[in-house]
């Protein structure tokens, strides 16, 4: 299991790998010196995290993903080797990015290319958050990704890309194109 990462534990003392899971996949913005395909045990990509802040409004917040705990199954992403150097403005930004209910956490990286592992940080919206939505029924969820826009953009936009991304990783990922199609559906 994980455990938290407080920015001042010494984390950020030498090279850093950080695993991406939803919009770091196709949108890094960060300083990296290597980006490798990777997955994680134990845990399942959701959007059941609120996004008040990027993808949606303090009224009307959107719907983007968070990792939730599930024994036996593993969650595919790209990883992110940062360099020492800049990992202190890296995480700091990063910090501010995912300040809508994240955390950072230690986690086993499995990378896919070679079958290696070694530990990354990761960004979690644990459900004691403020921010936290929980599950709700597939129509409700379909219905508010397709409302809801914030200062980053539509929240549709980003549950395609997301799709659009897993795919390039030849990642399957059930809950995400569930939700994919079901908007695909009501559009046409």
């Amino acid at each position: 299991m994980s455990q938290k990462a407080s920015p001042d534990n010494g984390l950020i003392a030498l090279n850093l790998w950080l695993f991406g899971y939803g919009s770091l996949i196709w949108r890094p913005d960060i300083d990296y010196i290597e980006r490798r395909p990777a997955k994680i045990h134990g845990w399942t990509r959701r959007f059941w995290q609120g996004s008040h802040d990027h993808r949606g409004v303090p009224d009307s917040p959107g719907r983007v993903v968070t990792l939730v705990p599930d024994p036996g199954e593993y969650c595919h992403g790209m990883a992110y080797l940062v360099d020492q150097s800049v990992a202190e403005s890296t995480f700091s930004q990063l910090d501010h990015r995912e300040k809508n209910g994240y955390e950072r956490h230690s986690v086993a990286l499995h990378f896919l290319e070679d079958d290696t592992s070694t530990m990354g940080l990761v960004y979690i919206a644990s459900q004691n958050n403020h921010a936290f939505l929980g599950p709700a029924p597939l129509a409700e969820m379909v219905r508010q990704i397709r409302v809801s826009a914030g200062p980053s953009g539509r929240n549709i936009d980003y549950l395609l890309a997301l799709a659009d991304a897993l795919r390039r990783l030849d990642a399957e990922d059930s809950h995400v194109f569930e939700l994919e199609a079901a908007v695909k559906d009501f559009e046409s």
